[in-house]
């Protein structure tokens, strides 16, 4: 996955335009709360695990990731964060 950036900000900055277009598209189906970066960890984390995969095959899994897979994945990180907080308001009595 070596595209002649120097680190992973610089192929996030190279793949906005993508992401940008995603988002657009989640705003159509009243899909606010799916942030930039949430796309980009989602795939990081499902999609991107092969260090053979091309710009154009990263561009083409961002505008094609299902965006019900996509607001799963927002939902339960969310859910681990509240009930991660809330585990630490418990300790504090």
């Amino acid at each position: 996955m070596d595209f002649g950036l120097n680190n992973s900000l610089d192929l996030y900055k190279t793949l906005l335009p993508a992401i940008n277009s995603k988002i657009n598209e989640l705003s159509k189906y009243e899909i606010f709360y799916v942030k930039r970066e949430d796309i980009w960890n989602y795939l990081k984390q499902e999609k991107w695990k092969d260090d053979n995969i091309s710009l154009a095959e990263m561009v083409d899994d961002i505008l094609n990731t299902d965006n019900e897979k996509l607001v799963k994945y927002v939902k339960e990180k969310t859910l681990n964060v509240l009930e991660g907080e809330n585990a630490r308001q418990r300790t504090w009595f």
